[in-house]
């Protein structure tokens, strides 16, 4: 037992009696063997230079070189995957490059056939100006000439990109018109995945329309608010009253009717009818036979039949394209509106230029016959008098109903008040007889409704 209790507390062991045979004859061999001793390992017995070195990954050794000779210790072998997507990349870029350069060529196409009638028509094309006069030139052509050279406008500013499909110009300084919109929408050449599949869309569902290369022009009008547009005029009378009725009145393909309709706000307000001296593609859309009478001139239907197809829409309106929801959005904003299909040369604009063109003098030719009798104008008027009386109603009842949810707020929080100013014994006083209120109403209504 004093062994054992050395043992665990380190204390010095006794010397070990001998193993008798007599006790166990089967230990009699290991009785006389001596206590074996662990072997010491040095740190130095094994030689880091016997290590045989480690071999890299790919098996050959890699050279040590300079930082910068990739060259060196690089090989085709290590950039495999890239060799299979730099063709893809390049492929995606040189498509993306033609496309932006084919789209910016057929916008050139089309300000070149234009510009000539533009800058005709109007002072300002563009958004550059045009360069100043110089004495040698009003000297060697006179003022008028020199005012109306073509050479003065700055090409590089006709049009301004404002995406890789579309493009826009403007122009202004012309007798009622205050300025002109035009916009230039493309296909996305520079994306073929989302060109092909946007009209692969249009060709399974109605709504979704293929994408179509189109010209969208809107031109307006002073409507006798020069003062107010042209800045610096002041109180000065420029020129005849540039004022007409207004109304909605357009010639659109039958190809769009149905989508125009649903689309735009101000053509639901008409009746649509053909014209026996229309193409049988075109239908006309108005709210009155005598304003249809006056503006389908001769002159109109020849451009509408020289330019065929490629016109979608030539709209006279005064109404907003949206739904007004507000009185403020009723307020009749005149504007022309023209829609062209775009051909795919540049050869194809002599077809539609005769109905630009006419479309430019538009306004002339309606402040000088946009003026109906009041029996034409009336049906015109009860519309839009209708229209009126529908948002009225509808914001009276929104007014209604912001008053009612103010007044039971109100109630509300004049009760809490009250039952915080009670003891218990009021508030249980005053909930029963509220819940006695509650009941009476409850059995009158049961009564009248009996």
């Amino acid at each position: 037992m004093a062994d054992i209790l050395k043992g665990l507390f380190g204390g010095p062991k006794s010397a070990s009696a001998p193993v008798s045979a007599g006790d166990d004859a089967d230990f009699a061999d290991y009785a006389g063997a001596p206590s074996p001793v662990p072997a010491s390992i040095s740190p130095l017995t094994a030689s880091t230079q016997d290590t045989p070195p480690a071999l890299p990954t790919g098996g050959a050794a890699v050279p040590y070189t300079a930082w910068y000779r990739v060259w060196e210790r690089t090989s085709l072998s290590d950039f495999r995957q890239e060799m299979y997507i730099m063709p893809f990349i390049l492929i995606v870029i040189l498509v993306h490059v033609w496309g932006t350069r084919a789209n910016r060529r057929k916008s050139r196409a089309w300000i070149t056939a234009h510009a000539p009638v533009l800058q005709q028509e109007f002072t300002l094309v563009g958004y550059g100006g045009r360069k100043a006069l110089n004495l040698d030139d009003v000297g060697s052509m006179g003022l008028t000439k020199a005012m109306a050279n073509d050479e003065l406008a700055v090409p590089e500013t006709l049009l301004r990109e404002k995406a890789a499909n579309e493009y826009m110009t403007y122009a202004t300084g012309r007798q009622n018109v205050a300025f002109v919109d035009f916009k230039l929408s493309l296909v996305k050449r520079y994306n073929p995945l989302t060109r092909y599949g946007e009209a692969m869309f249009g060709m399974l569902f109605e709504s979704l329309p293929a994408p179509e290369e189109r010209m969208e022009a809107t031109c307006y009008v002073f409507d006798g608010r020069e003062n107010q547009l042209v800045p610096g005029l002041g109180d000065r009378k420029v020129g005849p009253n540039s004022t007409y009725d207004g109304f909605v009145w357009a010639i659109v393909h039958k190809d769009l009717m149905k989508r125009l309709r649903d689309d735009r706000y101000d053509l639901s307000l008409t009746t649509t009818k053909d014209h026996p001296k229309l193409p049988d593609w075109a239908t006309i859309m108005s709210e009155s036979a005598e304003i249809t009478e006056t503006l389908l001139t001769p002159e109109l239907i020849k451009v509408v039949k020289e330019a065929g197809e490629a016109m979608e829409a030539l709209v006279v309106s005064d109404q907003p394209m949206d739904q007004p929801k507000k009185l403020d959005e009723t307020v009749p904003k005149k504007r022309i509106s023209l829609s062209l299909r775009l051909p795919s040369s540049s050869n194809g604009y002599a077809s539609t230029l005769p109905l630009f063109q006419y479309f430019l003098r538009m306004p002339d030719y309606l402040v000088s016959v946009g003026r109906f009798r009041p029996e034409a104008m009336r049906r015109v008027r009860q519309t839009r008098e209708e229209e009126i009386r529908k948002i009225r109603r509808v914001d009276e009842e929104e007014k209604a109903e912001e008053r009612k949810l103010k007044g039971d707020k109100e109630k509300k929080e004049k009760r809490e008040a009250l039952l915080k100013s009670m003891s218990a014994e009021e508030q249980r006083k005053y909930l029963e007889k509220e819940r006695e209120k509650d009941m009476r109403r409850s059995q009158k209504r049961k009564t009248m409704k009996a």
